[in-house]
């Protein structure tokens, strides 16, 4: 199962009701089957909320870009259920797989603070859905490898292993903008534009003169011609990468990804404002 994105700009609700629950667990938890029943093959996702004492289920849109492997809450809608009570939980369903969390499900649940509720769908013979399994999993410090990490686009990506690496090896925290499914063939798009790039704190230095933890900046198969994949210059010709759909990995930097490289980026300390 895929990892949950937590950026999207704009949803339609798509009528679905925004119900609250009773307080009383079986209850919860029959919304929630109810929920992850309805929307199965998709993947359902909603909040658990505390009101005036009780605890109650708000359904979510998922509005991911390929909502039956992962999914999205708008940020606007979770900010309206904020304001309504206390989030204490994130809900979502698995279909057709297990209920334990993905890596990339255990990255956003270290991310969002707060336990994650998952629940596995399955398809009967007849073809109806049943609820085959439940999982509640709270924070407790995890953090994906450096090698070896599953892909999962804006949580476990090139660009996530890129800060990770910064913020274990260096203790340097570099942004992390939000990013749409396919942004480097939509015609417009450049997550490494040299406004992004100076107010994340890094300057382009020469291919020639390259350092241990320099950025490299790829363009792989990128239709709107820019750069659209990151590694880190480890030294010793090794760069630490992920490409997608693969594991992350070291690599020689030279040969296909030598000839993809189109700048190199060296973090100098100052972030504009």
């Amino acid at each position: 199962m895929q990892a949950s994105l937590w950026c999207k700009q704009q949803a339609e609700f798509r009528g679905i009701p925004r119900r609250t629950i009773d307080e009383s667990m079986s209850r919860l938890n029959d919304a929630i089957d109810a929920h992850a029943l309805r929307e199965y093959p998709r993947e359902a996702c909603g909040l658990v909320v505390i009101i005036k004492g009780r605890r109650r289920y708000f359904p979510c849109v998922n509005v991911a870009a390929t909502p039956g492997d992962q999914f999205m809450i708008d940020p606007a809608e979770y900010a309206e259920i904020e304001d309504i009570g206390e989030v204490v939980a994130v809900v979502h369903s698995h279909p057709d797989v297990n209920a334990q969390p993905s890596p990339g499900d255990l990255v956003a649940l270290e991310a969002s603070g707060l336990p994650w509720i998952i629940v596995a769908v399955h398809k009967q013979a007849d073809g109806a859905p049943v609820i085959a399994g439940r999982t509640e999993t709270r924070p407790s410090g995890y953090k994906a490898p450096l090698v070896g990490r599953q892909w999962q686009h804006g949580v476990l990506d090139c660009w996530a292993l890129v800060r990770d690496w910064y913020a274990q090896e260096r203790g340097i925290t570099l942004p992390n903008p939000p990013r749409a499914d396919e942004w480097w063939n939509d015609g417009h798009s450049n997550l490494y534009s040299p406004d992004a790039l100076a107010n994340a704190g890094l300057v382009k230095v020469a291919m020639q003169d390259i350092q241990p933890g320099d950025i490299i900046l790829m363009q792989v198969r990128s239709r709107n011609l820019v750069p659209n994949h990151a590694g880190v210059y480890l030294g010793d010709g090794q760069m630490l990468h992920h490409m997608h759909g693969r594991l992350s990995t070291r690599d020689v930097f030279g040969g296909y990804w030598l000839e993809c490289a189109v700048s190199l980026m060296r973090y100098n300390g100052v972030v504009e404002s």
